[in-house]
């Protein structure tokens, strides 16, 4: 069986999506689509902007989702998932690959949630460290040794967690996991701890969109962050989606999870090759590939 990955914050480059708007008058067209419905022409700060303007999360975020979808989209036959998955807001992408959202109600959300994620790193200063070479229970049992919030937030490979949190929980954690043999741990360049409970208010304002938006029967299974589970019941998928920004990503899990059901392949849809990286990490053995668009 062939799945289909969509990568999530971290995958933008200066540049991304541009030969898609050249070369396909059905992408020219969507991402007009999207200039219209955001209030602001994205696509000049895709093609032309500085790595600054990138790396606002309100940019950032739509900007990989339609570099993503509209790349499936000109893929046209060619693209036939029979599993997906999505890696934090790649989860958007991955539900509108598989049909349960259309592409206008998928973008109108995740310019929503950039925003609501943006204000809550703003309410609370806090950040994410990456933590290399120690097993997951390692770091969990740190975390939750500490009295500041600290959890783990991705679950990228095994040996690689995310860990998401306050200022000094973060500064904890690092001391802390060094002394267990960490490989490194180190800050990331983010603007808050994304999927940790300090993300609840951004939950709470997603959950009121995500409720009003008609969701449908996909076509194929989605596995979704929150548990690393397949999913075709279109209110199984909601509720997953609203947990998704306070709950781990579940990404080893999830591949691990895609192979056992059957997955022989993955192909990345969307800027970079990242989650090729990381699927190699889980499963050597197993074949990757990039989505390229070809004119």
């Amino acid at each position: 069986m062939k799945a289909y990955v969509f990568p999530g914050q971290g995958a933008q480059f200066i540049g991304m999506g541009k030969d898609l708007y050249e070369g396909s008058p059905l992408a020219k067209e969507m991402f007009e689509k999207a200039n219209s419905l955001l209030g602001f022409r994205i696509t000049d700060l895709m093609f032309l902007g500085t790595d600054e303007d990138l790396k606002q999360t309100k940019v950032t975020q739509p900007a990989i989702f339609l570099h993503s979808v509209i790349l499936a989209t000109v893929l046209g036959d060619s693209f036939k998932p029979e599993m997906v998955a999505g890696h934090s807001l790649g989860e958007f992408s991955a539900l509108v690959a598989n049909k349960t959202l259309s592409f206008e109600d998928a973008l109108i959300l995740v310019s929503k949630r950039a925003a609501a994620m943006q204000k809550a790193c703003e309410k609370t200063p806090s950040t994410m460290a990456a933590i290399l070479g120690l097993d997951d229970s390692i770091v969990e049992e740190v975390c939750a040794s500490i009295t500041d919030i600290v959890v783990p937030a991705n679950y990228n490979s095994p040996g690689q967690i995310v860990i998401s949190g306050s200022n000094e929980g973060i500064d904890i954690a690092i001391t802390l996991l060094k002394g267990k043999g960490a490989k490194r741990a180190l800050k990331l360049a983010v603007s808050g701890a994304f999927h940790s409970p300090l993300m609840e208010p951004a939950r709470i304002e997603l959950e009121d969109a995500i409720k009003a938006t008609s969701f449908k029967k996909p076509v194929c299974p989605v596995y979704q962050n929150v548990n690393a589970m397949p999913s075709v019941d279109p209110e199984v998928i909601k509720s997953n989606l609203v947990s998704q920004l306070t709950s781990p990503v579940r990404w080893t899990q999830s591949i691990i999870n895609m192979i056992s059901g059957g997955a022989s392949s993955f192909t990345e849809v969307g800027p970079g090759n990242v989650l090729q990286g990381l699927i190699k990490k889980v499963n050597k053995d197993i074949a990757t590939e990039g989505a390229k668009f070809l004119i």
